[in-house]
């Protein structure tokens, strides 16, 4: 079947951009391979109407909005390739062998998380190890909170976080403040530990000991960090979509209209903006799956 509009990625820009079209009456296939990136934490914050509720039921919930209305369509599947035929349309394949039709397609494939290698640190993420304090600040704030650098940005993730707590910023060998950078951080009271951290581990409670070269030790009721981000999947670079810097990895390019440099094909989400939460998401996703209906009326 041949779809007006194809989305891949089926989490919170995903659905959001395939909403618009199913309420234009177009035929809208969603391509979802039940992995999104919050799918470590427990609970979701600062989303309007769904604050503290878990974001696997809000997505639940999503899904059975969405598929009420009779032209759209979810494929439990993978996307392993995509590719522009020769009528300006797209082809999408999924793990399984399928192939979809498309006259226009919606990236909303996120990205995947690098985390700092430190013991302890994966089995911890999304619980006591967090990378936004507006998604999961106010619930450890009032108590000592850590940052583990992962480059230059760390720097201002630690002021930043001070709003919630009194922070210890540990180098773990990968930042040196200069003088200059020592005032900023001693203006916001935020602490500098040089030393490595040779482990995370919880400690009983719900926050973590933190394990430093030499034996010493440090408690703190969560520790920020701000991973490397990669591309989730590889559709954007098999299409010849143009990326550019973000704050902490690559991002697919897009113009004013969510549009990538690929006609036809729109981007939103984590893979798409530098700044990630769900709000943000849904909002990209929205203004995509508006503006790809809106090419398919007016060329």
């Amino acid at each position: 079947m041949q779809y007006d509009l194809a989305v891949v990625g089926g989490s919170f820009a995903g659905l959001s951009a395939a909403i618009q079209a199913a309420r234009a009456r177009r035929n809208v296939l969603v391509i979802d391979a039940g992995q999104p990136r919050n799918r470590f934490a427990a609970h979701s914050h600062g989303f309007l109407g769904q604050d503290g509720r878990a974001p696997g039921a809000i997505l639940d919930e999503a899904r059975r909005q969405l598929l009420a209305y009779p032209t759209a369509r979810l494929v439990n599947a993978g996307a392993d390739r995509a590719v522009a035929n020769s009528s300006s349309d797209f082809e999408i394949t999924t793990d399984g062998g399928e192939t979809f039709g498309a006259a226009r397609l919606v990236l909303a494939t996120g990205v995947r998380d690098i985390l700092p290698k430190v013991p302890g640190l994966a089995e911890q993420w999304g619980k006591s190890v967090l990378h936004c304090p507006y998604c999961h600040g106010y619930e450890v704030s009032g108590g000592p909170l850590g940052v583990l650098a992962t480059g230059p940005m760390s720097l201002h993730q630690a002021q930043l976080i001070a709003d919630w707590g009194d922070v210890t910023l540990f180098g773990n060998g990968q930042i040196e403040p200069d003088a200059e950078q020592m005032l900023a951080l001693e203006s916001k009271n935020v602490r500098f530990e040089p030393a490595t951290v040779s482990e995370l581990r919880g400690d009983g409670s719900g926050g973590l000991i933190v394990h430093l070269d030499g034996g010493r030790k440090a408690g703190v009721r969560a520790m920020f960090t701000a991973p490397r981000n990669t591309m989730a999947s590889p559709l954007a670079e098999q299409l010849g979509c143009g990326f550019t810097d973000g704050l902490l990895g690559p991002m697919i390019a897009v113009d004013d209209r969510q549009q990538t440099t690929i006609p036809g094909v729109y981007a939103a989400g984590d893979a798409a903006r530098a700044m990630h939460n769900i709000a943000f998401a849904v909002s990209g996703g929205t203004f995509a799956g508006v503006c790809a209906h809106q090419s398919l009326v007016f060329g």
